[in-house]
C-alpha cells in the first residue's frame, strides 16, 4: 500500500505544464512529505521570504515596535511601489518591497535571518552570490525607497537594509523547503518534524493574516477568491501557500504574469484548493489527525475514526497504515463518530479502502446508526 497523494501531484504537474521546470511538495502538520516534478531544483527563495523576515522581527522586536514602523493595510499596488504613509512615513505592509525593507532594517541582521529560515527548513540555507551581486547591481528602486524610509526614521542605515534585504532574498530553497517552512506556519510555529516551537502562535497568526490580505500584492483579491490560502510568491516562480491547521505547500515553475506571479504555479495551487477543499471560507473545520484508536484482534484490525476527516486527518490515517501495515486479513474502519467529512476526506478514506483490498485484504467500513456516510463502492 502506499499513499495516493504523490500520485495525485503528478497527475496536477501533468494537467498544468508542458516542458518547463515544475514542482509541488506538501508538508502536514503531522510530519508527512510529498512532492512531485523537479523537487532538487533550486531557486532563490526571493520575496517568499518576506512572511518569515516579518516573523523574526515580531519576535526579536515585539508586535508593537514593528507596527510603529509597518503597517498591516493592502496597498493594493505593484510590490515594488514607491507607496508610503505620506504622514509618518510608514510602508503599508511587511510584503511590499519598502515595507520588507523596513523589516530588514528592523532586524539589522541577515546571519540571524539566515539562521532562523534554515530552522524552519530543518537544513541550512546558503546564499546564492551571483543572484546577490546582480540584483545589487541593479538595486537603484530599492535604495529609493530605503533612502525614503530613513528620511522618516523608519531605518537607520539605508544601504545596509538593502544589503540585508537582497542576501536575504538570495537565499537557495527548493520546493521541499518552503513546504515545511509554510508548514511551521500552519502548525502554529511549531516545527513538524522536531516539535520545536520556532515562532509563538501569536506570530504565526499574524503572519498568516497579513499573508492573507498582502501576499499576492495587487492580484490579493483575485487570489483570496479563487484560492483562498495565505500565500506569498516569489519572482524565481515559487509560491507558498499555508492551510492553517493542516498543510503548508510549494509550487514553482519559471513564467511569470504582470504581477510578477507564476502563471503555471497559480494553475497549480488554484487545482489543489479546489480539489482537495483548501479554500479558507470553505465550511469544512481544519482537524489534524482523525485516527482515534486502532484496536488489533485475532482475527480483525479496527481503525476508529473521529473528530472531522479533512485532508490532514485522511493523510494521516494513510501515514499509519503505511507506517505500521495491518497484521490481519481483514479491517473494519469505524467512521461512526466522524462528525463533518469534507470531500477530500471522503475520496482518500475509500482510496485507503480500495487500496487495502488491493492488498488482498477484507475491508469494512462501520458507519453511524446505519447512515451512508460514504459514497457506494466504485464512487473513487
Amino acid at each position: 500500500m502506499h499513499s495516493p497523494v504523490p500520485e495525485y501531484l503528478a497527475d496536477v504537474l501533468a494537467a498544468c505544464t508542458d516542458e518547463s521546470p515544475a514542482a509541488i511538495a506538501l508538508t502536514t502538520v503531522d510530519d508527512a512529505h510529498h512532492g512531485a516534478g523537479d523537487l532538487a531544483h533550486r531557486f532563490a527563495i526571493q520575496s517568499m521570504s518576506k512572511p518569515f523576515a516579518y516573523a523574526v522581527a515580531l519576535e526579536r522586536r515585539g508586535w508593537e515596535a514593528v507596527h510603529e514602523k509597518v503597517d498591516v493595510e493592502p496597498s493594493g499596488e505593484a510590490f515594488n511601489e514607491i507607496s508610503l504613509d505620506p504622514r509618518t512615513g510608514r510602508p503599508h505592509n511587511p510584503m511590499i518591497n519598502a515595507g520588507a525593507i523596513a523589516i530588514s532594517g528592523l532586524i539589522g541582521s541577515f546571519e540571524e535571518f539566515a539562521r532562523f529560515a534554515s530552522r524552519l527548513a530543518g537544513r541550512e540555507l546558503q546564499m546564492d552570490t551571483a543572484t546577490f551581486e546582480s540584483e545589487r547591481s541593479d538595486a537603484h528602486r530599492n535604495l529609493a525607497l530605503a533612502h525614503l524610509l530613513a528620511a522618516y526614521e523608519i531605518i537607520d542605515d539605508p544601504v545596509e537594509a538593502v544589503d540585508h534585504y537582497l542576501r536575504q532574498c538570495a537565499l537557495l530553497v527548493d520546493v521541499r523547503d518552503l513546504a515545511t517552512m509554510a508548514a511551521v506556519l500552519a502548525n502554529g510555529g511549531v516545527h513538524p518534524d522536531s516539535g520545536e516551537r520556532l515562532m509563538a502562535e501569536r506570530t504565526a497568526i499574524q503572519v498568516l493574516s497579513v499573508m492573507t490580505t498582502c501576499g499576492m500584492y495587487d492580484d490579493a483579491g483575485d487570489w483570496l477568491a479563487s484560492v483562498g490560502i495565505p500565500a506569498k510568491s516569489g519572482v524565481s516562480g515559487g509560491i507558498i501557500g499555508v492551510l492553517p491547521g493542516q498543510v503548508g505547500m510549494a509550487v514553482f515553475s519559471p513564467g511569470l504574469n504582470d504581477h510578477g506571479t507564476s502563471v503555471v504555479g497559480i494553475e497549480m495551487m488554484r487545482r489543489i484548493s479546489q480539489d482537495m477543499g483548501m479554500h479558507l471560507m470553505n465550511p469544512g473545520r481544519p482537524s489534524r489527525s482523525a485516527l482515534a484508536d486502532v484496536r488489533v484482534g485475532t482475527d480483525e484490525t479496527v481503525y476508529v475514526l473521529s473528530g472531522d476527516l479533512m485532508f490532514a486527518s485522511a493523510e494521516s490515517l494513510f501515514g499509519h497504515l503505511l507506517d505500521a501495515p495491518p497484521q490481519t486479513a481483514t479491517v473494519a474502519i469505524d467512521v461512526s463518530q466522524v462528525g463533518q467529512m469534507s470531500d477530500v476526506g471522503r475520496r482518500m478514506l475509500l482510496e485507503a479502502k480500495a487500496r487495502l483490498e488491493e492488498d488482498g485484504l477484507t475491508v469494512r467500513v462501520v458507519e453511524r446508526d446505519g447512515a451512508d456516510r460514504t459514497p457506494p463502492d466504485g464512487a473513487r
